[in-house]
């Protein structure tokens, strides 16, 4: 969708679409499970663990990062990466409301 349409959304419509689109990759997702299991990591962490290379998991962090998903705080040379707890806790909601019980229509 172009840039000019998405002010016809709601803001909340705008970031779940943003959320979803971040997290919609098989490796942002196993990602996101590896933080949350260990908490925090650094990107060669995740090198080792995933069958990527170490520029395809920085570009895959890049976009986590840039919806607020995850954060990195510089550790001398190295960037170390956990889940914005924030963030999560608003996906999740927005995800709620998205996913919320529907009533049958036959």
């Amino acid at each position: 969708m172009g840039k000019s349409k998405t002010d016809l959304f709601t803001v909340s419509q705008n970031r779940v679409a943003a959320l979803a689109k971040a997290i919609g990759h098989p490796a942002r997702v196993a990602i996101l499970s590896y933080l949350l299991q260990k908490q925090s990591c650094v990107c060669g962490d995740l090198v080792e663990v995933l069958p990527l290379s170490q520029s395809t998991v920085s570009q895959h962090l890049k976009e986590l990062k840039a919806v607020g998903i995850i954060q990195g705080e510089i550790e001398g040379t190295k960037t170390c990466y956990c889940i914005d707890p924030e963030v999560w806790a608003e996906a999740k909601a927005l995800m709620t409301n998205l996913f919320s019980p529907i009533k049958p229509c036959c």
